[in-house]
């Protein structure tokens, strides 16, 4: 099987630079979706591939793996990163999964796995506003064909519904010191339009708290990339419908990296009488992946079985 045999409208594939992403949680992800030959398990959030990778060796020869992701530039990359395995790409968001598997001819799935958080080749790429250093426009999209990016949206947004988004989605207690600083930039300033200007306009806004090593932007930047992409919502459409794409005994396997997105998980998994919950608390990476891979330490993983 080769990635584009008879793929439905919609799919892509290209070259781009190899990818810088290290996939977290590994072990936990193969113990717990059980992959094996014959095997149908969808990646919905492809990233770097490493995950698909992983997967795909262990359905092969008989099995496959539908791998998503709503980042174009994941998609391609992995045209030739995964090229010659038993791996479908889809450049769609992991919402659009019955659509996409009624168009395959896939009736149901043995597992599906989402890794939600924001993948190292997106910080890498300066272009697109995700690193705090970025001196390119500050955009967050991850499909940056779709929606409007982020500096276009704190050009006409209130005062309050700025103070409001960065609260509720960053849980930022200085959402509206900000929300002010922003709109007084609007009218005084020039152009707020990079992620560098934004990251140092929360930082005069935000107190750097003694020995914490977090950029005191992380939860501004969170929330704004969580307004833009739209993601908690996509995240409880995901949580209703994904369930409903599994085999009896399939396995739904979240990775989740804020609280907001990890209580949705847990409360959807709780009261879904599809799923029977295997983690009733959320397995964590281990002291040494953290320090191997820093950026896995908020890393919560959730995983429920469908029942018959």
């Amino acid at each position: 099987m080769t990635t584009d045999d008879a793929l439905p409208t919609g799919y892509t594939g290209g070259m781009l630079e190899p990818t810088v992403h290290v996939p977290v949680l590994m072990d936990e992800v193969l113990q717990w979706l059980r992959p094996a030959s014959g095997m149908t398990i969808v990646d919905g959030t492809l990233g770097g591939g490493g995950h698909a990778r992983a997967l795909a060796e262990r359905v092969a020869p008989d099995g496959r793996v539908l791998a998503m992701d709503l980042d174009p530039a994941a998609t391609e990359r992995a045209e030739t990163t995964l090229a010659g395995m038993p791996v479908l790409l889809a450049n769609r968001s992991y919402t659009d999964l019955p659509e996409t598997l009624a168009e395959l001819d896939i009736a149901a799935v043995d597992g599906i796995l989402l890794d939600l958080g924001l993948s190292s080749d997106q910080l890498a790429d300066d272009a697109r506003g995700f690193s705090y250093h970025g001196v390119g426009e500050l955009d967050l999209r991850f499909d940056p064909t779709q929606g409007e990016p982020a500096w276009r949206l704190l050009e006409r947004m209130s005062e309050t519904a700025i103070a409001d988004a960065i609260y509720q989605f960053g849980e930022e207690r200085f959402s509206r010191r900000i929300a002010r600083k922003i709109v007084e930039r609007r009218r005084t300033g020039p152009p707020l339009r990079t992620a560098a200007e934004l990251a140092d306009l929360v930082r005069s806004c935000v107190p750097r708290s003694a020995g914490h090593s977090i950029d005191p932007a992380t939860r501004t930047f969170q929330a704004l990339r969580i307004l833009v992409n739209g993601e908690l919502e996509a995240v409880a459409t995901a949580l209703r419908t994904l369930p409903g794409c599994l085999n009896p005994g399939g396995r739904l396997a979240i990775i989740s990296f804020h609280s907001l997105e990890d209580r949705l998980v847990k409360s959807a998994f709780r009261d879904d009488a599809r799923l029977n919950v295997l983690t009733r608390r959320p397995i964590v990476p281990t002291e040494e992946e953290q320090a191997r891979n820093p950026r896995s330490r908020s890393a919560k993983f959730r995983v429920a079985e469908r029942v018959d």
